[in-house]
């Protein structure tokens, strides 16, 4: 499959796309009144709930020509998100990573072309259907199916490949037993179907703490560290946190600089998002603050804490807090022992499944390029799909992503760029 360069972003924050993308999320499909009914009508498909990583999904993709003309030619997309794979990519099938923008992350969109004749009024579907894999990395993905009566390639600006398939061809075949009736009746969209995938699986949010030492009147750096241990990636509510982190400082000290997704909330107290509301499995987000020793204070001791929002896929709650100890000079060590990292530094590198590597933590700062914080912190770049973006949407919503809106917003993300390529392609041959 297609693998992204190391730190290309691409930023579409067009009006159109970013409305667009927020209607849906609301449920409202944006109507474009200058597009024809497409002729062909795709059925209904899953939702599939629970699915073991390690399986493959057979998407019956069933579809029918509605017009009164036989079509010569015709091809179905399908478009999966960061825990999904389309496997052994079939000869008549291309495929493209698609970088992700704005609050949609990054997906892999196969096309594949079948020159068959396809008759009006019959039903027909790939044989076996399309396979997609379950991967490791799964929890709340998506699937998005369309059938064209054109090519759908992604604009090359907005993906890395092609990849052209090497597996047995894809044929279509008739489902004499199926009537247009079976195909389900969209009032938009009747040849996309947008698929939430749920899967059996779990991810270990973790926290890290630090260990500080200064005689009074030092100002000294904390660094302390959200992560993802797996083995999926997770996705929330778009425009809302992946998760927050709560970080209480060591009494005596006061915080003269802090980190850009960080607001205080009381005295000596800070909640603090991530920079976007998916997080990839190994993937970290890092929060570095300026602290000024002010006193030595006697048995000081400072925390960062997990938020108490449910996360049912998380089933490691021993590494949801940690200690942040404080050792001022001439005083002996004011703080206790936890789990804490050695010294200031950022957090350490470490790799992903399904070939995801996470960086020193992805501290975007809601720079236009994603890139630094405002406190200098370093951004995740992904190896493959796990690429930070521009904004901080996320680091400033409101709300906890639960795993059902999650699965949804998913199908959302996963979906509308390439519904809206779709629309376009046909307005500009009319």
């Amino acid at each position: 499959m297609p693998r992204p360069a190391t730190g290309r972003r691409v930023f579409r924050q067009t009006a159109g796309v970013i409305g667009a993308a927020a209607m849906v999320s609301l449920g409202a499909t944006p109507a474009f009144a200058e597009d024809p009914a497409p002729t062909l009508v795709l059925g209904e498909i899953g939702p599939y709930q629970s699915v073991k990583p390690g399986t493959t999904l057979k998407v019956p993709a069933a579809f029918t020509n509605t017009g009164t003309q036989a079509l010569d030619k015709v091809w179905i997309t399908y478009v999966v998100s960061h825990g999904l794979s389309q496997g052994e990519l079939p000869s008549n099938c291309t495929a493209w990573k698609i970088w992700g923008f704005d609050e949609i992350p990054v997906s892999t969109q196969a096309v594949c072309a079948f020159d068959q004749t396809v008759k009006p009024g019959v039903v027909y579907a790939p044989e076996g259907g399309l396979r997609v894999d379950v991967l490791d990395s799964a929890l709340h993905d998506a699937l998005t199916v369309m059938v064209t009566e054109h090519d759908n390639p992604p604009s090359d600006e907005a993906s890395s490949g092609p990849v052209k398939g090497t597996g047995p061809a894809l044929k279509l075949a008739e489902q004499p037993d199926a009537t247009t009736a079976d195909l389900g009746t969209a009032a938009e969209d009747p040849n996309v179907r947008r698929v939430p995938v749920t899967a059996a699986n779990t991810a270990d949010f973790k926290v890290a703490g630090d260990r500080l030492k200064g005689r009074v009147g030092d100002t000294v750096d904390l660094t302390v560290e959200f992560t993802n241990a797996g083995p999926a990636w997770y996705r929330g509510t778009a425009g809302t946190p992946a998760t927050r982190v709560l970080i209480k400082m060591p009494a005596g000290t006061k915080v003269t600089k802090e980190h850009a997704f960080c607001k205080k909330v009381s005295s000596g107290t800070y909640e603090c998002g991530t920079s976007q509301a998916w997080i990839n499995e190994g993937d970290s987000q890092t929060y570095t603050f300026k602290l000024r020793i002010d006193k030595a204070v006697p048995g000081a001791k400072g925390s960062v804490a997990l938020e108490s929002e449910p996360r049912p896929f998380d089933k490691n709650k021993g590494n949801d807090r940690a200690d942040i100890t404080l050792d001022v000079a001439g005083t002996g060590s004011t703080g206790g022992s936890g789990s804490t990292t050695s010294g200031s530094g950022s957090g350490s590198s470490s790799t992903g499944g399904s070939g995801s590597t996470g960086g020193s933590g992805s501290t975007g700062g809601g720079s236009a390029a994603g890139g630094g914080s405002a406190d200098g912190g370093t951004s995740t770049t992904g190896a493959t799909d796990s690429t930070a973006v521009s904004g901080d949407l996320a680091s400033t919503g409101s709300g906890s992503a639960l795993p059902l809106a999650g699965a949804a917003a998913a199908a959302v993300g996963v979906g509308t760029g390439a519904v809206l390529l779709v629309r376009r392609r046909r307005a500009a041959r009319q």
